[in-house]
């Protein structure tokens, strides 16, 4: 009879997924990153795709080199064979930001021919965080069945409505509040968020705003 492996006493390793597709709003995964890297304790494992990376420069003043320098570790978008696609590669989670349509539609119909969508699917079946910063609109019932879907598998579906209670004053600030509540979704506090509290506003974990 074969002994039992020992159990692990090794900590679970905190590593955190970030896809930046190629929908508007590269800024949501390139703060992310940033965020992430300026608190540190968290691995990031970045999936730039092809799409992602032309919006990346066109709508940012960053270049493809300087955002793949923010992640602990990248990981080619075509790379089916890559740790992230196998369950045994313990993540947190997901963070899709921005997930385009394609990626969604992947997402939610299970379709792994590329590496995001086969990460997320890991992480789902794996029971673990994926967050989608969906960013399309206006929305046809396609799109919505397609959301309700991903849902239906275990998806958090979080289009980045900026708030406003928290009377931001610069792009950047809606920027840092949308990112910091994703993060929020994984137990993760950047001390971004300008948090509600009774009519009081309060940055972080318990900073003035």
């Amino acid at each position: 009879m074969t002994a039992a492996l020992p159990a692990s006493t090794e900590p679970a390793p905190r590593r955190l997924i970030v896809a930046i597709t190629g929908a508007s709003g590269a800024v949501y995964g390139v703060r992310a990153l940033e965020l992430l890297r300026a608190q540190g304790g968290i691995e990031t494992h970045l999936i730039l795709t092809a799409s992602g990376a032309r919006t990346l420069v066109e709508e940012t003043e960053h270049s493809v080199a300087q955002v793949r320098a923010l992640a602990d570790r990248v990981h080619e978008a075509r790379d089916i064979g890559a740790p992230l696609a196998s369950g045994s590669f313990r993540t947190l989670g997901m963070l899709v930001a921005p997930c385009s349509v394609k990626t969604l539609s992947g997402i939610a119909h299970s379709y792994d021919d590329a590496l995001v969508v086969r990460a997320a699917d890991v992480c789902l079946k794996e029971r673990r965080r994926v967050v989608l910063l969906l960013r399309e609109t206006p929305l046809h019932a396609g799109h919505i069945e397609l959301m309700a879907q991903a849902t239906r598998n275990g998806a958090v579906l979080m289009p980045p409505v900026p708030a406003f209670y928290d009377r931001p004053a610069t792009l950047a600030e809606m920027v840092d509040q949308t990112v910091g509540r994703a993060l929020d979704l994984f137990d993760i506090d950047v001390q971004v968020v300008r948090r509600w509290s009774g009519g009081q506003l309060r940055k972080g974990a318990d900073g003035a705003a």
